[in-house]
């Protein structure tokens, strides 16, 4: 049985809605950065990263406080306004080539401790204490985790229906997305949706590891404070077929003192290795692998004995060894390049798969990288098995879309 609750929403007014809401901070280049907070004024990147020109010469605690300071600011001066009662929210984004629609809620930190909602991803504590301290300085959190949840026809109908109504948000951004949002405040659709995910048994995160992670950290630490906002994390539900899952590619610097030649032969051990010249080659399907190095591509095929061990082998519980960023990493970039640390390693680098493969070739060709690999992307039915059986996908497996506006929605603590 899971767990969602309406909340009540700080979110931008419908008239500056498009100016506020922003990608996450990451995403922009520091020209970019430069550039909205310069001309645009009511960019919610001014209260995620106030005063960035001098970022780097204050310390965390007062980085924290600054934000929670301007976000105080952007409310005071009727940026924000918020909801009179906890509701919840169906948000869509529309994409040049995807549609992803979902409903933002509360989810519940016992669902999270107990495992009702599943993870696949292994997190960094140094990141998890951050956020932490970053939600218990700041006092709200405005990047919902995503979490799927099975494909369900009659959800499928009330999201149709709903969607018919005017939206309270209608909007464009500049990276030529479409976004709207519906309030869902009537008592009966909030019962009702609330006793919809009570008969779904278990949710599993998608993306935002470290986010719920955080949130459960400052739930221990803070709970005696009797908040019962601590209970829970805002989240975007989502369908699991509506979800997109990119792979990461890798990039490397070096062949670990391999001639080309010698490396090729060594690749030849677990690998039918296959001469693309150049043509810009990527995976087809699963146990293929891409690889980009001197000026050519190559078709890299797994060695598999015969078609039988390949399903027997996946339907078994070592289901981590089947993944094909684990065996990149077992047959290839451990044992022959040297590269233990996936997280840490300089000599290793992540490429969105949803970036063209000519950006590989482009970086390597410009000689800071020497080899690059492509992978397959994962599917939601190994991320779920992954979760069910407890295992940890390698950092860096998956890149997964919808991604949420910064500022276009709060949760306050």
């Amino acid at each position: 049985m899971s767990k969602i609750i309406p909340f009540k929403a700080v979110r931008p007014t419908p008239d500056k809605v498009a100016l506020v809401t922003c990608r996450n901070y990451d995403d922009y280049s520091s020209a970019e950065l430069a550039a909205w907070l310069s001309f645009n004024p009511y960019s919610f990147l001014h209260v995620i990263h106030p005063a960035y020109m001098y970022s780097q010469k204050i310390t965390l605690d007062k980085r924290f406080k600054g934000v929670a300071h301007k976000y105080q600011d952007f409310k005071d001066d009727g940026v924000f306004m918020q909801e009179e009662k906890a509701v919840f929210f169906l948000y869509e984004i529309q994409t040049k080539t995807q549609v992803f629609t979902g409903i933002v809620a509360g989810t519940s930190i016992d669902d999270y401790k107990n495992n009702v909602i599943k993870k696949h991803e292994d997190t960094l504590q140094y990141r998890v204490e951050y956020f932490k301290d970053y939600l218990h300085q700041t006092g709200f959190n405005t990047e919902p985790v995503l979490i799927t949840y099975p494909d369900n026809a009659t959800l499928n109908t009330w999201i149709a229906d709903k969607k018919k109504s005017a939206p309270i948000y209608n909007y464009s951004t500049t990276n030529k997305e479409k976004h709207q949002l519906w309030k869902i405040d009537s008592d009966a659709e909030i019962q009702w949706l609330t006793q919809q995910f009570e008969n779904i048994p278990e949710l599993y995160i998608a993306d935002g590891h470290h986010r719920s992670a955080s949130a459960e950290l400052l739930f221990d630490e803070d709970q005696h404070l009797g908040n019962p906002n601590l209970n829970y994390f805002m989240s975007f539900l989502i369908a699991e077929s509506n979800v997109k899952i990119y792979e990461y590619n890798r990039i490397i610097r070096d062949l670990n003192g391999y001639s080309k030649a010698d490396f090729l032969e060594k690749l030849n051990e677990h690998f039918i290795v296959k001469d693309k010249e150049q043509e810009l080659w990527k995976p087809q399907s699963k146990f293929e692998f891409g690889m980009y190095l001197d000026g050519n591509f190559y078709a890299l095929f797994y060695k598999q004995t015969n078609s039988s061990e390949v399903s027997s082998r996946a339907q078994s519980r070592d289901i981590l060894n089947n993944l094909d960023a684990q065996i990149l990493y077992d047959k290839v970039l451990q044992p022959l390049l040297g590269i233990e640390d996936l997280r840490n390693d300089e000599r290793i680098e992540y490429i969105p798969g949803k970036q063209s493969v000519a950006t590989i070739k482009e970086l390597v060709d410009e000689g800071e990288f020497e080899v690059g690999f492509m992978l397959y992307p994962s599917d939601i039915s190994e991320i779920k098995a992954l979760a069910d059986n407890n295992l940890i996908m390698p950092p860096k497996s998956t890149y997964i879309e919808p991604k949420f506006r910064s500022g276009l929605m709060v949760y306050e603590l």
